[in-house]
């Protein structure tokens, strides 16, 4: 008997850990032997890639892919045949989320202890005739409260924290939401999240001291040449600027699990797509 990825669940909480117990083998063999929809989209962007570079003549990158590009093509569709391989792949995209949310929440109580002291100093100095005030400490303040949202955007995106508002939604079957997902990721999280990262890249890399010619400052001790915070003490913030290619990069890894976890539920491999309900009678966003 056929069952659908619906029937095949009990209802869960909104606790991440409890997943759907069984799996769906309607349409795909135990081994996993049909192409998973990421391969699919693979071939798409190949076929288009070709088109650009053969037919038509563009400056974009679609139409100017690298080899190292095409390989990387290549690799994703012999992946997408392999359901475990590509399964193993999201779970340890989604374990250096586990990692960034737990960075997170320790910069929470840093802004938090960082903040108290700013409030105490400012307002005891009176008290003791002593100014304490350290202008690096409003400095550590606002680059970790950054941090908190950079690290933030890849476990964000896994836990689907982001707000959003869709009346509809809990109405759907979970193929037909996994198959919105899959789509609006692939057609805009994705290619946005590539397009942030080749524009990173530079500015990354400038902001931790290289020149714009290309040229590295000479001896070891970088971080002399970063742009200066504007707050007294004047910490450097080359750094925090080059976390921004970072995150984008975790953004990047974490949209590519998601289109593995919808891609296994489009294809009735609900085993792997780690479905997860929740009691909000509609989602937010």
């Amino acid at each position: 008997m056929t069952v659908t990825a619906d029937d095949a669940h009990p209802a869960l909480t909104d606790n991440r850990d409890q997943r759907h117990p069984t799996g769906v083998t309607g349409v795909v063999d135990a081994a996993g032997a049909v192409l998973h929809p990421i391969g699919w989209a693979a071939v798409g962007v190949g076929v288009i890639a070709l088109v650009y570079s053969t037919v038509l003549e563009t400056r974009y990158l679609i139409g100017n892919l690298r080899l190292w590009q095409w390989l990387l093509l290549v690799a994703v569709i012999a992946v997408a045949a392999n359901a475990a391989l590509l399964n193993r792949l999201r779970v340890a995209i989604e374990s250096i989320s586990s990692v960034t949310k737990t960075l997170t929440w320790i910069l929470v109580w840093v802004v938090c202890a960082v903040q108290l002291f700013n409030v105490v100093t400012r307002y005891g100095n009176g008290l003791i005739e002593q100014d304490i005030y350290y202008g690096q400490a409003v400095s550590v303040a606002w680059q970790s409260f950054a941090l908190i949202a950079i690290l933030g955007f890849n476990y964000g995106v896994r836990d689907g924290v982001n707000p959003r508002i869709d009346f509809w939604w809990e109405n759907f079957s979970d193929r037909t939401k996994a198959t919105l997902d899959f789509t609006i990721h692939v057609l805009l999280l994705l290619p946005f999240a590539v397009m942030a990262v080749r524009l990173l890249d530079g500015t990354a890399a400038i902001a931790l001291g290289r020149q714009r010619d290309g040229t590295w400052p000479a001896g070891w001790r970088v971080w002399e040449t970063w742009e200066l915070s504007t707050e007294a003490g004047q910490l450097p913030v080359g750094a925090i600027k080059a976390m921004l290619f970072v995150a984008f990069v975790l953004f990047g890894l974490q949209v590519v699990a998601e289109l593995i976890k919808t891609g296994f539920v489009m294809v009735n491999r609900a085993e792997y797509g780690n479905i997860v309900r929740r009691d909000a009678p509609m989602r937010i966003e």
